[in-house]
């Protein structure tokens, strides 16, 4: 990572993926497969009545991207151990509404293995999620995006258990672990609306998380903080910027994790709803990969941002592609 004071801007390329007004209405959640220069993302819904989305395999090399209808709305979804011939997976664990279950592509079949997320409440659905061996952390989001009622969840896989970590979020992206110097584990987590990145210690054997520390504040930012990754080191957070206003591109952003300083912002022209990256290794090399979104845009706002819903690349200054390991659920 750069660690002069000066911020590097870049410009990310636009893709011609997807293809379809109801694959590029919102766009989240990539993820790097383990076959070179390959990607998942999902559609969390196929336009603005829609109550279905997808998952979706993306192949770098040739911008080929293949979509697999869900029979609700996903938040996340991360492929399962084992690839077919071609070294890609057949299965993928997912969030859809209330559920968790496991996405077959081979046949299309999803069979949920927990159905009472969120039960305590209403109007909400599961949101960004993230797999640390055969354990899932995710959160959920009111639709409405105005009530603390959204919760914070460890699917604990030892005992296959749903344990609250939260029940006071809004919209619950962004979520990492990382391990500190002395071997603990720590939760990162984005509530958007609070506008702050912040860091609780986790303990998944007692299903706990501590009190938390803010590590990005963003309250005086006009665009909303979404999805994020921890860079190669562990020493900075990517997070994508949810700019809700027209504007001739839109940003995701490399900070400092020790410091909270910007080192590095990627423009995606044309498209100012940045919603999730992504750091994908294609031929030795690291990319980033940032989703975007039409969502809540009208048509007079398409026509202003005429890239918006497109994946876009930029370049990064990761050299060691090795460190870009793919998040896979070991699958009970």
């Amino acid at each position: 990572m750069n660690h002069s004071n000066e911020t590097i801007v870049r410009e990310a390329v636009a893709l011609d993926v997807p293809d379809s007004d109801s694959l590029r209405f919102l766009p989240e959640g990539p993820i790097p497969l383990t076959k070179d220069g390959y990607l998942s993302w999902v559609g969390i819904q196929h336009g603005s009545s829609a109550k279905h989305g997808s998952i979706n395999l993306l192949d770098l090399n040739t911008n080929e991207n293949r979509s697999f209808d869900l029979p609700g709305r996903p938040g996340f979804a991360f492929a399962c151990d084992g690839v077919d011939n071609d070294g890609l997976p057949t299965r993928f664990v997912a969030g859809v509404e209330r559920e968790l279950g496991i996405f077959d592509l081979t046949d299309r079949s999803w069979k949920p293995f927990q159905s009472d997320v969120d039960s305590a409440v209403t109007n909400t659905i599961i949101n960004d999620g993230l797999v640390y061996e055969d354990n899932l952390i995710f959160g959920t989001k009111d639709l409405a995006f105005a009530e603390k009622k959204a919760g914070l969840y460890l699917y604990r896989g030892q005992d296959q258990k749903l344990i609250a970590l939260r029940n006071d979020q809004v919209c619950s992206n962004g979520k990492m672990i990382r391990v500190d110097d002395s071997g603990r584990l720590k939760l990162v987590d984005i509530d958007s609306p609070t506008r702050l990145i912040v860091e609780y210690d986790l303990d998944i054997d007692a299903g706990t998380i501590g009190e938390a520390r803010v590590l990005v504040d963003l309250t005086s930012d006009p665009g909303v903080p979404d999805g994020a990754v921890l860079t190669p080191e562990g020493d900075g957070i990517i997070v994508s910027i949810f700019l809700p206003t027209v504007a001739d591109h839109g940003e995701t952003r490399l900070y400092d994790l020790a410091t909270g300083n910007l080192r590095c912002v990627w423009r995606t022209p044309g498209s100012p709803q940045n919603t999730c990256p992504a750091l994908v290794a294609k031929s030795g090399r690291v990319h980033l990969v940032i989703t975007t979104a039409v969502e809540n845009m009208s048509a007079e706002d398409q026509e202003k941002c005429p890239n918006a819903g497109r994946l876009f690349v930029g370049e990064t200054n990761f050299e060691d592609a090795s460190k870009i390991v793919p998040s896979v659920y070991r699958a009970r």
